[in-house]
Protein backbone atom coordinates (compact mmCIF):
# COMPACT_ATOMS: atom_id res chain seq x y z
CA UNK A 1 0.00 0.00 0.00
CA UNK A 2 1.91 2.69 -1.54
CA UNK A 3 -0.44 5.54 0.11
CA UNK A 4 -3.07 6.57 2.52
CA UNK A 5 -5.27 6.54 -0.02
CA UNK A 6 -4.42 2.88 -0.20
CA UNK A 7 -4.96 2.36 3.31
CA UNK A 8 -8.44 3.68 3.55
CA UNK A 9 -9.36 2.00 0.13
CA UNK A 10 -7.78 -1.31 2.04
CA UNK A 11 -10.06 -0.55 5.23
CA UNK A 12 -13.01 0.30 3.65
CA UNK A 13 -12.64 -3.20 2.14
CA UNK A 14 -11.94 -4.50 5.81
CA UNK A 15 -15.24 -2.95 6.75
CA UNK A 16 -17.27 -4.71 4.34
CA UNK A 17 -17.02 -8.27 7.11
CA UNK A 18 -17.55 -5.91 10.02
CA UNK A 19 -20.45 -5.94 12.64
CA UNK A 20 -21.57 -4.44 15.71
CA UNK A 21 -19.71 -6.17 18.41
CA UNK A 22 -16.38 -6.28 16.47
CA UNK A 23 -12.98 -5.56 18.13
CA UNK A 24 -10.13 -4.55 15.56
CA UNK A 25 -6.38 -4.11 17.27
CA UNK A 26 -4.28 -2.17 14.93
CA UNK A 27 -0.72 -2.01 15.53
CA UNK A 28 2.32 -0.24 13.71
CA UNK A 29 4.89 2.37 14.60
CA UNK A 30 3.94 5.98 14.34
CA UNK A 31 3.56 7.01 10.73
CA UNK A 32 2.54 3.26 9.44
CA UNK A 33 -0.88 3.90 8.64
CA UNK A 34 -3.16 3.24 11.72
CA UNK A 35 -5.40 6.24 11.61
CA UNK A 36 -5.61 6.31 7.88
CA UNK A 37 -6.46 2.69 7.78
CA UNK A 38 -9.33 3.55 10.62
CA UNK A 39 -10.72 6.77 8.14
CA UNK A 40 -11.53 3.84 5.75
CA UNK A 41 -13.08 1.54 8.00
CA UNK A 42 -15.02 4.79 9.09
CA UNK A 43 -15.91 5.27 5.39
CA UNK A 44 -17.23 1.85 4.92
CA UNK A 45 -19.09 1.58 7.74
CA UNK A 46 -21.03 4.89 6.52
CA UNK A 47 -20.15 6.02 9.92
CA UNK A 48 -21.19 10.15 10.54
CA UNK A 49 -18.53 13.14 10.92
CA UNK A 50 -14.90 13.22 9.85
CA UNK A 51 -12.24 10.42 11.53
CA UNK A 52 -9.11 11.78 12.74
CA UNK A 53 -6.33 10.40 15.33
CA UNK A 54 -8.23 10.63 18.92
CA UNK A 55 -5.26 10.87 20.64
CA UNK A 56 -5.67 13.58 23.27
CA UNK A 57 -9.16 12.41 23.96
CA UNK A 58 -8.53 8.61 24.32
CA UNK A 59 -11.82 7.54 22.42
CA UNK A 60 -14.30 9.11 19.95
CA UNK A 61 -17.58 7.50 18.88
CA UNK A 62 -18.89 7.70 15.21
CA UNK A 63 -22.95 7.15 14.89
CA UNK A 64 -23.95 4.97 12.24
CA UNK A 65 -24.75 6.46 9.13
CA UNK A 66 -25.98 4.94 5.68
CA UNK A 67 -23.98 1.76 5.03
CA UNK A 68 -24.36 0.00 1.25
CA UNK A 69 -25.57 -3.50 1.20
CA UNK A 70 -25.69 -3.83 5.28
CA UNK A 71 -27.10 -2.97 8.30
CA UNK A 72 -25.55 0.98 10.00
CA UNK A 73 -23.23 0.47 12.65
CA UNK A 74 -21.22 2.95 14.47
CA UNK A 75 -17.66 3.15 15.36
CA UNK A 76 -15.76 3.70 18.63
CA UNK A 77 -11.94 4.84 17.45
CA UNK A 78 -9.39 4.82 20.58
CA UNK A 79 -5.76 5.66 20.93
CA UNK A 80 -4.59 3.56 23.53
CA UNK A 81 -1.09 4.94 23.26
CA UNK A 82 -1.60 7.71 25.93
CA UNK A 83 -3.26 5.52 28.63
CA UNK A 84 -1.27 4.17 31.51
CA UNK A 85 1.28 1.41 31.90
CA UNK A 86 -0.41 -1.77 34.01
CA UNK A 87 -2.65 -1.13 36.63
CA UNK A 88 -3.29 1.80 35.72
CA UNK A 89 -4.29 1.36 31.83
CA UNK A 90 -6.56 -1.07 32.56
CA UNK A 91 -8.12 1.47 35.05
CA UNK A 92 -8.10 4.57 32.43
CA UNK A 93 -9.21 1.28 29.89
CA UNK A 94 -11.98 -0.12 32.03
CA UNK A 95 -13.37 3.70 32.16
CA UNK A 96 -14.05 4.06 28.71
CA UNK A 97 -16.64 1.34 28.76
CA UNK A 98 -15.99 -0.50 25.97
CA UNK A 99 -17.60 -3.72 26.45
CA UNK A 100 -20.45 -1.85 26.36
CA UNK A 101 -19.91 -0.09 22.96
CA UNK A 102 -18.92 -3.73 21.42
CA UNK A 103 -22.87 -4.60 21.71
CA UNK A 104 -23.77 -2.13 19.63
CA UNK A 105 -20.62 -0.92 17.28
CA UNK A 106 -17.05 -1.54 15.52
CA UNK A 107 -14.18 -0.70 18.14
CA UNK A 108 -10.84 -0.06 16.95
CA UNK A 109 -8.32 0.47 19.03
CA UNK A 110 -4.78 1.80 18.08
CA UNK A 111 -2.12 1.10 19.99
CA UNK A 112 -4.09 -1.73 21.94
CA UNK A 113 -1.92 -4.99 21.45
CA UNK A 114 -1.70 -6.53 25.03
CA UNK A 115 -4.35 -4.00 26.47
CA UNK A 116 -7.69 -4.39 25.01
CA UNK A 117 -7.88 -8.41 23.55
CA UNK A 118 -10.07 -9.42 26.50
CA UNK A 119 -13.00 -7.22 25.49
CA UNK A 120 -14.06 -9.98 22.85
CA UNK A 121 -14.32 -13.50 22.50
CA UNK A 122 -12.57 -13.32 19.67
CA UNK A 123 -10.81 -9.89 17.35
CA UNK A 124 -9.38 -8.74 14.11
CA UNK A 125 -5.72 -7.96 14.50
CA UNK A 126 -4.23 -5.77 11.94
CA UNK A 127 -0.48 -5.34 11.99
CA UNK A 128 0.99 -2.29 10.03
CA UNK A 129 4.50 -1.30 9.26
CA UNK A 130 5.79 0.94 6.66
CA UNK A 131 9.27 0.66 4.99
CA UNK A 132 11.89 3.70 5.97
CA UNK A 133 13.57 3.98 2.63
CA UNK A 134 10.77 3.31 0.17
CA UNK A 135 7.81 4.41 2.63
CA UNK A 136 5.89 1.69 1.27
CA UNK A 137 3.28 0.41 4.01
CA UNK A 138 2.61 -3.27 4.30
CA UNK A 139 -0.04 -4.95 6.50
CA UNK A 140 -0.79 -8.01 7.85
CA UNK A 141 -3.99 -9.32 9.36
CA UNK A 142 -5.88 -12.12 11.14
CA UNK A 143 -8.47 -13.12 13.19
CA UNK A 144 -7.43 -14.12 16.70
CA UNK A 145 -10.08 -15.80 19.41
CA UNK A 146 -9.83 -15.66 23.11
CA UNK A 147 -8.10 -19.89 23.03
CA UNK A 148 -5.64 -18.84 20.93
CA UNK A 149 -4.34 -15.85 23.64
CA UNK A 150 -0.67 -16.28 24.85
Amino acid sequence: MPTAADTEAFGRELAAGLTAGDLVILDGPLGAGKTALTRGIGAGLGVVGRVSSPTFIIARQHKPGERSGADPVGMVHVDAYRLGTGPDALDELDALDLDTDLRRAVVVVEWGAGLVEQLAQRHLFVALRREPESDVRTVSWEWRDAAERR
